[in-house]
């Protein structure tokens, strides 16, 4: 009996513990459904909308990839309004050009150093460096023992000239009354003019030194002072006169330097010889007046090479009004060769423009629609630059007005990208 109820107990537990092993198994069962169809439900919604959003975002994409880049639509009469000219591209010789660098320096053949014909000590300096000067402008004066010896000899000539003149009029008085003989005539008229002589010698020799007879009217016994003038026009470059120094004709007091014309002197490659040649126009500018250009010609060409820098001198003479070209200012002369070469595409400069680091040319592709055509440019001569690739001969482009179209273009990028951030 007791062994019956152990063996209907056991049975009971492992029937119990069944139901208990199957509930649980079916409960973990049951959630694990429950995340996959929830997990499945959560990616099926998901990507239909990120698909339905990446669709969208594609295709605005697609619109601005494939929209009108670089292209820009302009109507006649707007184009009128802001200048853009169409002109067919056509070939064009273009002339050649030779650079070549230099310094300018003063026209030597306008500069004089000013100094005393006779030795002096200057007393007096009227002029100083840097001013401007006119020719016969008194610059300094000098206390000349020279310059004195001088006017003393003018002086006694003078008053011996006076006494010839008197005694060769009371000679022909006397010979009128016939109390003096003839001879005595010849002989005075004689004296007259050998004095005569030897005063217009001491004037020579004043004017020489350089005091004028003008100046030497009024008080004779004036302390004579001998003045240094300037013999040309122009700019005080050089000044070495002081006060209390002795100067002498070997001692410059100053330099002066007509600069209305300069030369600029550079330096021609050896290969270039051949196309340049004396009396050849040139085109000059320097650093510090970058848009200037001034025109030259070339007046003296070296015979000599320079064994290291296989280079020649050559001088170029150029205007310089406004004096705006000074010496020791670095130059640049362009000279212009002649157009021999075949025909070639040229577009002008200004029709050239840089749109995202590439040089391009504003064509016509349909009717009032410009885009930007990258090229290839080739050199460059009196504001053309030849086309090496990028255009054909005949079609239509913007001569005039590119710039307004680069803008337009700019802008219209600029709009795209506010959009596409909103």
């Amino acid at each position: 009996m007791k062994k019956k109820a152990i063996i209907i107990g056991l049975i009971l537990a492992v029937a119990l513990a069944g139901g208990l092993y199957y509930r649980t198994q079916h409960s973990k069962s049951g959630g694990a459904e429950h995340a996959e169809n929830k997990e499945a439900g959560h990616k099926d919604e998901k990507p239909g909308e990120h698909d339905e959003h990446k669709e969208k975002k594609e295709g605005h994409e697609g619109h601005d990839e494939h929209g009108e880049e670089g292209k820009i639509k302009m109507t006649a009469e707007m184009q009128k309004q802001n200048g853009v000219t169409v002109a067919p591209v056509k070939k064009q010789r273009l002339a050649g050009m030779i650079s070549a660098t230099g310094k300018v320096e003063a026209n030597a053949d306008k500069i004089a150093h000013v100094s005393p014909r006779i030795s002096g000590k200057v007393v007096n300096v009227r002029a100083s460096l840097g001013d401007s000067v006119s020719a016969g402008q008194q610059l300094a004066t000098l206390d000349s023992v020279e310059l004195g010896e001088a006017l003393s000899r003018y002086h006694q000539s003078k008053t011996r000239l006076a006494l010839a003149q008197s005694n060769m009029d009371r000679i022909k008085t006397l010979v009128e009354k016939k109390i003096a003989a003839r001879k005595d005539i010849l002989q005075s008229e004689t004296d007259y003019k050998t004095v005569q002589t030897e005063l217009h010698t001491d004037e020579e020799r004043l004017s020489l030194y350089g005091v004028a007879l003008s100046e030497l009217k009024g008080d004779d016994h004036k302390k004579p002072l001998l003045p240094v003038r300037s013999p040309i026009g122009g700019i005080i470059t050089e000044k070495h006169a002081i006060v209390g120094e002795l100067a002498a004709p070997s001692k410059s007091l100053y330099t002066i330097a007509d600069l209305s014309s300069v030369w600029i002197v550079v330096d021609v490659n050896e290969k270039d010889l051949a196309k340049v040649h004396r009396g050849q126009t040139a085109a000059v500018i320097v650093g510090a007046y970058p848009d200037l250009k001034r025109k030259g010609r070339i007046t003296y060409i070296a015979d000599l090479v320079d064994q290291t820098t296989r280079t020649v001198k050559a001088r170029v003479e150029v205007a310089n009004p406004g004096r705006k070209l000074k010496p020791e200012m670095f130059a640049t002369i362009e000279l212009v060769l002649a157009a021999d070469a075949p025909p070639v595409l040229a577009v002008p400069e200004d029709a050239i423009q840089e749109l995202d680091g590439k040089k391009v040319v504003f064509v016509v592709e349909e009717k009032d629609e410009f885009a930007a055509r990258p090229v290839q440019p080739g050199r460059t001569a009196n504001g053309l630059v030849e086309i090496v690739s990028g255009l054909k001969e005949g079609e239509n482009y913007a001569v005039k007005g590119s710039f307004i179209l680069k803008s337009e273009v700019k802008k219209g990028e600029m709009t795209d990208e506010h959009g596409h951030g909103k």
